[in-house]
């Protein structure tokens, strides 16, 4: 017998919510510790929904429960990005071919560019940007291909939102978004799936350089 999900309370999810936005839009940093009572009083709750929360933000891989120093946010390193980056590398374009061929609307997409591009701070165009990448490989067919990719989406824009706090690249990434929905959009499947591919590798590239190319070997190594 299949057992059905319980349901987060509603003060859980919008603490868990609140906290993902400020983890993902850099208002609280990796390494920042996340104390119960503080949360708690800055969100008007007990400390249960609070709890319940980061129980879950640990189970997504955003945040970090240790018995010696509390919760805190994780750390972001090369070695974190490389294996975020090489499950998007090896899922996120073939999940932008499948959705092309299968001539699905990327009206969603088309959306959140046009947020990303009118945003008017980074915390807006980051939430946008992540829409978009998202609208990209939902609708690829395969349910378990896209909740797959949805377990790996926090991560991926936790080492985005270090990223560019580091070094904005927005231009940029919003250049090869246009390039990649114009190909989809034209239905080239093969070239929408390549540009997706090199967008994501040059990303981590640039962003994490001792990282090297998710998905290779680095030279030297055996």
């Amino acid at each position: 017998m299949t057992s059905v999900p319980t349901p987060i309370p509603s003060r859980t999810q919008y603490v868990l919510e609140e906290i993902k936005r400020r983890i993902l839009t850099g208002r609280l940093t990796p390494g920042q510790a996340l104390v119960e009572t503080e949360l708690a009083a800055q969100f008007g709750v007990s400390k249960t929904p609070v709890r319940e929360a980061l129980k879950t933000l640990a189970g997504t891989g955003l945040v970090v429960m240790s018995q010696y120093k509390g919760v805190t946010v994780r750390m972001v390193d090369a070695d974190m990005a490389r294996e975020v980056y090489d499950v998007r590398l090896l899922l996120e374009p073939e999940a932008l071919k499948r959705a092309v061929r299968r001539g699905a609307s990327l009206e969603a997409a088309q959306a959140a560019l046009t947020r990303a591009d009118d945003a008017t701070d980074t915390a807006e165009r980051s939430l946008a940007n992540r829409e978009f990448h998202r609208a990209l490989y939902l609708p690829c067919g395969n349910p378990l291909l896209g909740r797959m990719l949805d377990e790996v989406r926090d991560q991926a824009a936790l080492v985005s939102a270090v990223a560019w706090a580091a070094d904005p690249s927005w231009e940029r990434e919003a250049g090869e978004h246009r390039e990649i929905l114009r190909l989809a959009l034209d239905g080239d499947a093969d070239g929408a799936a390549r540009a997706l591919h090199a967008h994501i590798a040059s990303f981590v590239r640039r962003a994490f350089p001792e990282a090297g190319t998710p998905g290779e070997e680095q030279e030297g190594q055996e």
